[in-house]
């Protein structure tokens, strides 16, 4: 039987779970073996978090409750790692500008 996990986190970021977060994101979940997956709404639907397509597509904006899955022996390290991810901004400085 392989291992489960879930969690549920709120999005901070200005500009939600697009562009540079999602690919910050999806390389993250990436990084393991398991099967993860996220959703807007608790009951989905549900779309593969390595994909960043589908990642991109979920237009998760700021104020969004994330909910995170995932299935395989490591289930329980990539939903820790990707809710660290989101509360922390995605790693990016608040109000993330583009200096000349």
């Amino acid at each position: 039987m392989s291992a489960a996990a879930e969690a549920t986190v709120l999005i901070t970021h200005d500009v939600g779970l697009h562009a540079r977060p999602s690919v910050k994101f999806t390389k993250l979940a990436k990084n393991f073996a398991a099967e993860v997956e996220i959703a807007l709404a608790a009951n989905g639907p549900w779309f593969d978090a390595k994909s960043i397509v589908k990642v991109m597509a979920a237009k998760a904006p700021k104020g969004t409750l994330l909910h995170i899955r995932a299935k395989g022996g490591d289930a329980n390290d990539a939903v820790r790692a990707l809710v660290e991810l989101v509360r922390r901004d995605f790693d990016e400085e608040a109000g993330h500008v583009r200096s000349a």
